[in-house]
């Protein structure tokens, strides 16, 4: 019996392995696969600026990277005695002007450092609705509870969004030719906008990413359509009913992984698996031989990874 729509997910032809950056950038979705890659020790970066929902912001924070701006007190402001911006998330708030444009700054050098050097760019977009700033005509990434009257709302076309993911594509590939890029589009819902709102906004992104894509340049990897599809249960949601449970990142995890990580990295990926885990694992009797066993196994299998990857460091917490 058939309990699942499958899809068929073909191997990507750019796949990574230990030795490769990777980059990734836009909602919160991305942040999941990145803390999955971090535990797994790959070499990866994750949203400098923090998490960004549409496209728009993340092309203007990608551009001002490459084209290395300076950030100055006019790309911050203050409310409620905290100094923020509308080009990154409320983790780069800041008690003072300075430090809030330092940080600005700061984001900046770490993000065109890593659209320099990454062999590996994953682009996770949430949302086609946007802000836009009534003062700046700028489209933010976060309205930072500042009053809704100074907004107004905007459902970008798909033609917009296509323009901006293809500048997006062509400023990252001409800063670093060699760079696979791949994007995706959040499982995440945002009812806020509404069920209808958020259905038409996801559609709009995923026409526009198809717009673009193709076999060398720029790439697809359907995690919405595997929450969709393949795991079309509220069981696989999370309390709040919107985002996938654990169970589900995991899941869209192990497609991931099996569609973009070469055959030596998955191996790698469980020689890793089973050290954070016993890492993790907390000893009844500490002194007792058996555990000084484990202990010694565990230094072994340490040695073996850190000797072919010896930037991977296992920290027991």
């Amino acid at each position: 019996m058939k309990l699942q729509t499958k899809i068929k997910i073909e191997p990507s032809k750019n796949q990574f392995g230990y030795e490769d950056k990777i980059a990734l950038l836009g909602s919160c979705f991305a942040e999941s696969i990145g803390s999955k890659l971090s535990y797994y020790k790959f070499q990866v970066t994750t949203n400098p600026f923090g998490i960004v929902f549409n496209p728009i912001a993340l092309e203007q924070l990608v551009e001002d990277a490459i084209l290395d701006k300076t950030y100055t007190e006019e790309d911050v402001f203050e409310l409620n005695g905290i100094w923020k911006s509308f080009l990154a998330h409320s983790n780069l708030n800041a008690l003072t002007r300075l430090k809030a444009v330092i940080g600005l700054q700061e984001s900046q050098q770490q993000l065109r450092s890593l659209l320099q050097s990454s062999t590996q760019l994953f682009i996770t977009l949430g949302t086609a609705w946007v802000y836009r700033h009534l003062g700046t005509n700028i489209v933010v990434a976060n309205c930072h509870k500042v009053p809704q009257k100074e907004f107004v709302k905007e459902l970008l076309s798909v033609d917009v969004i296509t323009e901006s993911l293809s500048k997006m594509r062509d400023l990252v590939k001409d800063f670093n030719p060699t760079i696979n890029i791949t994007f995706t589009v959040s499982p995440v819902r945002h009812i806020r906008d509404g069920i209808v709102e958020n259905t038409r906004s996801k559609a709009h992104l995923i026409a526009a990413v198809h717009n673009i894509i193709d076999s060398n340049q720029v790439h697809y990897f359907p995690a919405y359509e595997l929450m969709m599809d393949e795991l079309r249960d509220y069981r696989f949601y999370a309390s709040d009913m919107l985002h996938p449970s654990e169970q589900a990142i995991e899941y869209i995890w192990k497609q991931f992984v099996e569609v973009h990580a070469f055959a030596k990295a998955k191996e790698t990926l469980k020689k890793v698996a089973s050290i954070q885990k016993r890492l993790a694992h907390k000893s009844f009797n500490p002194n007792s031989e058996a555990h000084q066993i484990f202990l010694n196994n565990l230094k072994i299998d340490i040695f073996t990874v850190q000797n072919r990857f010896p930037f991977i460091n296992f920290i027991k917490n």
